[in-house]
């Protein structure tokens, strides 16, 4: 018998690192990619729909090599806005399949 393949969005293999990170537990999963703004690079995650968006802003960190750097210093906007509770779970934050959030510092950095 073969594997079953699951069947992701198309916006997971856009301009996305290889591979799919898994987050949070539970039966209902989405599909969203985190991208980070300084690096225009992208990260897709299978996502419990129920985890909170902050174990999504932790994983991504964790995958962009940004671990050692404070959570707070960034922001993780949806459709263009910045979610202010983080411990709201990714499908009350309005998060579909599909979504992508932005990973970006909360302050803006000095060009050198």
């Amino acid at each position: 018998m073969s594997a079953v393949e699951v069947k992701r969005p198309f916006v997971t293999a856009l301009r996305s690192r290889p591979g799919i990170v898994r987050v949070g537990e539970g039966a209902q999963r989405m599909t969203v990619r985190v991208q980070l703004e300084e690096r225009w690079e992208t990260v897709a995650f299978d996502a419990a729909s129920e985890a909170p968006v902050l174990a999504l802003k932790h994983a991504a960190l964790a995958r962009f090599g940004q671990a050692e750097v404070p959570a707070e210093d960034f922001v993780l906007k949806l459709r263009g806005v910045e979610i202010l509770d983080e411990q709201e779970s990714l499908i009350a934050a309005t998060a579909r399949d599909g979504s992508t959030f932005l990973l970006a510092f909360r302050r803006r950095r000095p060009v050198r």
